[in-house]
């Protein structure tokens, strides 16, 4: 209980100064995760916590943790479509997450020689999906041309749940035993991917078509419908889940799917759901830190893992993403600032979570560091630049993209 009340209190105490805070560039991802550093590290800690007690909880929590941002994640990405033109989301996907995977997996082998190549597979899918919570400011910034902000926020609404199966099958793989064939792990991960779309759909749409029914007939105020939505990512995960499938990619599709809907009923009809998933990723910052305490105190921070981090958040994600998006009328400022504030977060945390709780021990050690590490300095180079950036686009308006 005393755990819980610390959190509460930190967050009470983070909304009276938060925007103080943020002229100074410390974000809520900052001020969580430093606070979990100094408050549960050491053998004494001023606020213990024990997770190991319950692995199984934990996980189960972590993992609701994203499938409700993959819902928020979703809704956000599909408002865009008002722009009525692509903003290189297509490239963005398809070719430039591909390539800094690619790019990620090569850096790790060169610099962590005699690892599994499936092992740095999984690294590379940990570190690369965007969370967009350490520059969300800056996503709301008008100074910032729009084109920019919507090419972050549809790239950061779909890479996550499309890593996901990625990263499910390459843990499965390193997990497997001498009985289990490549086919077979491929179509088990398959099999989890099509029912999760299926129940995704299915509910998605099943509650945007209720949602709209029961504000015609008056049997429910906007105000209220909120709940609603709320409650729609839950349902989603667990029956994924019961049936076999992926929770993840099953919460992404009924955010898809039941987007359209949320929007029209208007009212701050996301509000809640937004509200909840900020809270919930406020308390995985926390746990982070304690984790990261935990793991540098213990086995220290090499060169290799910092120089990894820092190749995953530059040379890997800024060199396919600017060659991804040229001749699609991004100046040169945009395609590096779309580059440059592909911030890390949650989305990575609840990954190594979940790889640390499967992976063999050194495995998962080795996951959790280069983690850390990669997390760490995105929310604070990310933190600290996105208000310069902003600045800088304020000064020097940019020509408007081709119809």
């Amino acid at each position: 209980m005393f755990p819980l009340l610390v959190l509460v209190s930190l967050l009470f105490v983070w909304t009276l100064v938060s925007e103080r805070l943020v002229r100074w560039s410390i974000t809520a991802p900052i001020a969580f995760a430093l606070a979990g550093i100094v408050l549960t590290r050491g053998d004494s800690p001023a606020v213990p916590i024990d997770l190991e007690a319950h692995p199984h909880l934990f996980q189960r929590s972590v993992e609701l943790v994203l499938a409700v941002m993959l819902f928020t994640d979703a809704t956000e990405a599909r408002d865009y479509e008002r722009l009525g033109k692509s903003v290189g989301e297509g490239r963005l996907l398809g070719l430039a997450l591909p390539a800094s995977v690619a790019l990620t997996t090569l850096f790790g082998a060169a610099l962590f020689p005699g690892r599994s190549w499936w092992l740095l597979g999984v690294a590379a899918l940990v570190v690369m999906p965007m969370d967009l919570a350490p520059v969300s400011t800056f996503l709301r910034d008008a100074r910032v041309p729009l084109r920019v902000r919507a090419a972050l926020n549809i790239e950061g609404g779909f890479n996550d749940g499309l890593a996901s199966p990625l990263f499910v099958f390459c843990v499965s793989y390193l997990l497997s035993s001498d009985g289990d064939t490549f086919t077979g792990l491929l179509l088990n991960v398959l099999k989890g991917a099509a029912l999760a779309v299926l129940v995704g759909a299915g509910l998605g749409l099943g509650a945007a078509y209720l949602v709209r029914r029961a504000l015609d007939a008056g049997w429910a105020r906007p105000a209220g419908l909120r709940l609603a939505t709320l409650a729609v990512p839950f349902m989603t995960y667990a029956l994924s889940l019961l049936v076999g499938g992926n929770g993840f990619v099953a919460a992404f599709v009924a955010g898809w799917c039941y987007a359209t809907t949320a929007h029209a009923v208007g009212h701050h009809n996301l509000e809640l759901a937004h509200d909840a998933v900020e809270v919930m990723a406020l308390a995985v910052w926390f746990l982070f830190g304690k984790l990261t305490a935990d793991e540098f105190t213990a086995d220290g921070l090499t060169w290799q893992v910092i120089g990894y981090a820092l190749l995953a958040l530059t040379v890997a994600r800024m060199l396919p993403v600017y060659v991804s998006l040229s001749g699609l009328g991004f100046s040169t400022a945009e395609r590096s600032a779309v580059g440059w504030l592909g911030s890390r977060g949650v989305t990575s945390i609840v990954f190594a979570f979940l790889a640390y709780a499967q992976l063999p021990s050194g495995d998962a050690v080795f996951i959790f560091n280069v983690t850390c590490a990669t997390v760490l300095l995105s929310i604070i180079l990310h933190g600290v630049t996105m208000e310069p950036i902003a600045r800088w686009f304020q000064r020097h308006p940019q020509p408007d993209a081709p119809g």
